[in-house]
């Protein structure tokens, strides 16, 4: 389990969050947040460092995409799901797990 202050998450800005020994890639659209595995299944990159459009994350290597909200691949070359994790918002506090 992870906290992190809603407000230091950018809307639509992706950050590389540890939760538990993984990297997770934490998403601010609007007032909900999202957590996702941090490594695309198709090409190992570091999907924080992509770019969000609504609810979806673009891998910045292949342009792959994945549902923030399921981690569901969206577009080829990705095939396969991310894992995603549980989000709970309790004012200002975030808690991944």
């Amino acid at each position: 389990m992870s906290e992190v202050a809603f407000d230091s998450l950018v809307d639509s800005k992706p950050v590389a969050i540890e939760v538990n020994g993984t990297t997770v890639c934490v998403t601010r659209v609007g007032d909900e947040v999202f957590a996702i595995a941090d490594t695309c299944t198709h090409s190992e990159a570091s999907l924080s460092e992509g770019e969000v459009t609504g609810t979806k994350i673009e891998c910045w290597l292949h342009g792959a995409e994945f549902d923030l909200r399921t981690g569901q691949a969206l577009t080829p070359p990705a095939t396969e799901a991310l894992k995603s994790f549980n989000v709970k918002r309790d004012g200002n506090k975030v808690i991944i797990s």
